[in-house]
């Protein structure tokens, strides 16, 4: 096998639920095992960073240590120093998120460990050239051997922020000199002539992006399931972890000296879900206390990438009122229009909120309480479906995938789980995984969710 080109990279822009983290694993992989390679660099949005870590685990074929560098600054810089010191043979991954690249002492001893492959997961984070993100990994791409993007998002959509993106990929495409890139493709106009109205030179555009870029749709993958289910897993803060554990230790406690019932069992598992989802009920409390914005950070990166660059339609679920309240809040900041049904939503209102949904391409997300909208209408404007929360019942499960997954939808869907990782999240979505419902084996297998 000829050595590939140096210092070069390739896009793998492929649609949600089409494979580009399994492919990217599959590209490290054999040039590993062909000698390329040793160390790879992966930069990544923070809800996705330990994604890597359990994908390589499961679908690495070969000799592979990945550490994710999450925690404080010290923290991060042990992880690093933990991969430079194993003495066995493998390919040594490192995960960060693109907030973090950046900062004093962790660039510097990123740009010391000089990764041989740096890949860029969801890269639109870096379209906008002059924020510091950006910059770094302008810098960190320059000196790697070898690149690679992983993006869903359209380029015909946005066509400006490619310039950022390919700068780090591979600056021979569209040059390192951003006002350049725009003269030679955006119609300036608006104030002062300093605002972009349309664009031109399209064909050129996407051919030179294509020449080391592979598109990959929902439409195009034929041998795509049906449904696809992914994961998001999101890491608690060690203070929330804190308070997470010792709300756990409490509840076995009294599980352990009172009377074990469905209900007392099912009460202390909602009480540690309301947590992951943010929020903290105190026994005196008259309403719940914000604690943890964990999950609620990981939506906004999927409304951000989804609906806003993308411009698609997305079905939120949630289990709590609070968690509703919290998302509108979200969506209302970033203006996005969006409909809303939980129990106090008048039925009769609900057909023209779904009307309203499905036929109206200026709402762009559908946000509903699981138990309440989870059953009995269509939803297949909409492809992809969030879980923010679930509750116990897979009944009541099953019956909310079939929302978007029924006589109308064209397209195949893709199933997002947000998952606090080392938490109940994890067994309750294990749980109906497996199609079970946990109010009828709770009493006899309670332990297992604690």
């Amino acid at each position: 096998m000829s050595s590939p080109q140096t210092n070069k990279g390739f896009g793998f822009l492929y649609e949600m639920g089409c494979g580009k983290t399994l492919n990217a694993i599959a590209v490290a992989g054999a040039m590993y095992l062909n000698g390329y390679i040793n160390k790879v660099l992966i930069v990544a949005p923070s809800s996705v960073c330990s994604v890597w870590n359990k994908e390589f685990a499961e679908f690495a074929d070969f000799n592979v240590t990945s550490k994710v560098m999450f925690g404080d600054k010290r923290t991060r810089l042990k992880r690093l120093q933990e991969l430079k010191d194993y003495k066995f043979r493998a390919l040594k991954v490192a995960v960060i998120n693109y907030e973090s690249v950046w900062r004093d002492e962790i660039y510097e001893a990123l740009m010391d460990w000089d990764p041989d492959l740096v890949i860029a997961d969801e890269s639109q984070r870096i379209k906008t050239h002059t924020a510091t993100q950006s910059k770094a990994m302008h810098q960190i791409g320059d000196r790697a051997r070898y690149k690679l993007i992983l993006s869903g998002t359209p380029v015909q959509n946005n066509a400006i922020d490619l310039y950022s993106q390919f700068r780090f990929l591979d600056s021979s495409i569209f040059g390192k000199n951003y006002y350049q890139f725009r003269s030679r493709y955006a119609v300036m106009g608006g104030f002062n002539n300093k605002q972009i109205v349309a664009y031109k030179n399209m064909d050129q555009l996407i051919k030179k992006e294509h020449s080391i870029a592979y598109r990959v749709t929902k439409a195009d993958a034929l041998d795509l399931p049906e449904q696809t289910f992914l994961t998001r897993y999101v890491q608690l803060k060690p203070a929330e972890m804190k308070i997470y554990k010792t709300l756990k230790r409490n509840s076995v406690v009294e599980l352990e000296t009172g009377n074990v019932t469905a209900t007392t069992v099912l009460t202390k598992l909602l009480r540690l879900q309301q947590l992951t989802g943010g929020f903290l009920q105190e026994d005196e409390a008259d309403k719940p206390e914000f604690v943890s914005d964990a999950k609620i950070k990981a939506l906004e990166e999927i409304l951000d990438d989804y609906v806003l660059e993308c411009g698609k339609k997305l079905v939120v679920f949630c289990r709590f009122r609070t968690e509703i309240a919290l998302i509108e809040q979200l969506l209302s900041k970033k203006k996005i229009q969006y409909g809303l049904i939980y129990g106090d939503i008048k039925i009769a209102d609900r057909g023209d909120i779904v009307k309203d949904f499905q036929e109206n391409p200026e709402t762009k997300v559908f946000l509903a309480q699981i138990d309440t909208a989870g059953l009995g209408i269509t939803l297949t404007a909409a492809d992809t479906c969030v879980y923010y929360s679930v509750n116990y019942n897979y009944a009541a499960y099953s019956q909310s995938l079939a929302r978007i997954h029924r006589i109308g939808q064209k397209n195949k869907c893709t199933y997002i789980h947000l998952v606090c990782e080392d938490t109940v999240d994890e067994k309750v979505l294990a749980a109906l995984a497996k199609k079970e419902d946990l109010a009828k084996t709770i009493v006899d297998e309670w332990r297992n969710y604690f």
